[in-house]
């Protein structure tokens, strides 16, 4: 009886080592990723640019085999661009299963997700959403943001705006938690760098007649306006204001405001703006180099910032995955805390205090290059220069 036992252990453990290796990711359990990002409302075509370059991140782990032998299986919902319909749509992807939750843009929605993570037994990553708050009052063990924080943008800010040669400037940003705190930060910095801003405008989000705010900012007369807008809103007001002539006759400079989509949508008219750019395929690193051949040989294209900051939050989770041998949410979260990541950015920290990746900054500028026009690199911030972890986040 022992040796037919001991016989049949070797016979399979002889059948799981003849198996491809596809064969022996079924063996294991999957792992279950929820694709939240709105295919619908003001930020869709956002959306659509999150989704694929998640999607590119699934694909490519799967074709190698999964992620540390194991098979991913992605499904996705739509989260309407609302913060009510975003947790309904995680809360739902969650409890069927698909438990590393991944993709939000606003962070309305990324601040609605983390609070329902430990109910749903579930781990979140937020790839796009900026807004201080994730990292701060509403940390979560199990939140994670694999993009640069308003504070790590206006930490750089900062040291940038002492460069800019304009006097006085104006603010249009979004009116939602993003946009006010940007807004806030950039007229603080520049008025302890000695400039002046007279004028601070918060349009709510949906707007599509940007005619009365527009009118005001050419009545300030100002040498430059910041502007933190988002989605279709942001290539509307850049498209109503050289309409009405408030550019180029005053320069524009901006928070995620010289994004592919928006240079794409409004014609030369963003040409020669300057602006933070959060992800750019320039980035000098092997892993981003091998992205950006993989992504052109697939779209005949290089990737977006949107594409490569997703692309680089799903990589963040497989990382996790591997480090945890487990795609449990508990396992993965506590595997990346505190560790050193290899990222599209070279090798990075997960901040232990506030789940936070260090990143380097870059500021960019509107240009032609490959052919087309779009944000080329002009100035890099090292990741030293992000702000220590918010006293307000206990985890």
């Amino acid at each position: 009886m022992k040796w037919n036992a001991l016989t049949a252990l070797f016979a399979r453990s002889a059948l799981l080592a003849a198996l491809p290796l596809g064969a022996h990711a079924q063996a294991l359990s999957p792992v279950k990723v929820g694709l939240v990002s709105s295919k619908s409302g003001v930020f869709a075509q956002q959306g659509e640019e999150v989704m694929r370059g998640v999607k590119f991140a699934v694909e490519e782990a799967n074709a190698k085999g999964g992620v540390d032998g194991r098979k991913v299986e992605l499904a996705e919902g739509d989260d309407e661009g609302t913060p009510e319909a975003g947790r309904r749509v995680a809360e739902k992807l969650a409890r069927d299963g698909h438990k590393l939750l991944i993709g939000a843009i606003p962070s309305s929605i990324s601040l609605a997700i983390a609070q329902g993570l430990d109910r749903w037994d579930a781990a979140y990553f937020s790839v796009i959403s900026k807004s201080d708050k994730l990292t701060a009052e509403a940390c979560r063990p199990r939140s994670f943001r694999t993009v640069h924080s308003d504070a790590m943008d206006i930490a750089m800010i900062n040291q940038w705006v002492k460069s800019l040669k304009d006097s006085s400037f104006a603010v249009l940003a979004a009116d939602y938690a993003w946009g006010r705190e940007s807004g806030t930060a950039f007229k603080q910095a520049a008025e302890a760098a000695g400039k002046k801003v007279p004028l601070s405008l918060y349009p709510p989000l949906g707007t599509k007649d940007f005619s009365p705010y527009i009118a005001q900012l050419k009545a300030a007369n100002v040498d430059a306006i910041w502007v933190a807008e988002v989605g279709r809103d942001a290539t509307a007001f850049i498209k109503q204001a050289q309409e009405f002539g408030l550019i180029p006759k005053t320069r524009i400079i901006g928070h995620a405001l010289i994004m592919n989509f928006v240079v794409d949508a409004t014609g030369k008219a963003l040409e020669g703006t300057q602006g933070n750019t959060a992800y750019n395929p320039d980035i000098d690193t092997p892993r981003n180099k091998a992205f950006v051949a993989a992504w052109k040989a697939k779209y005949n294209r290089l990737p977006t910032d949107n594409e490569g900051q997703a692309y680089n939050g799903a990589l963040v989770m497989f990382e996790g995955v591997k480090l945890a041998k487990s795609p449990k949410p508990a396992d993965v979260s506590k595997a990346l805390r505190g560790t050193r990541i290899s990222t599209l950015y070279g090798e990075t920290t997960m901040r232990a205090a506030d789940n936070q990746l260090l990143l380097p900054n870059y500021v960019g500028r509107v240009k032609l290059a490959d052919g087309v026009l779009r944000p080329v690199v002009e100035q890099v911030f090292a990741e030293s220069l992000a702000p220590a972890p918010s006293p307000l986040c206990k985890m």
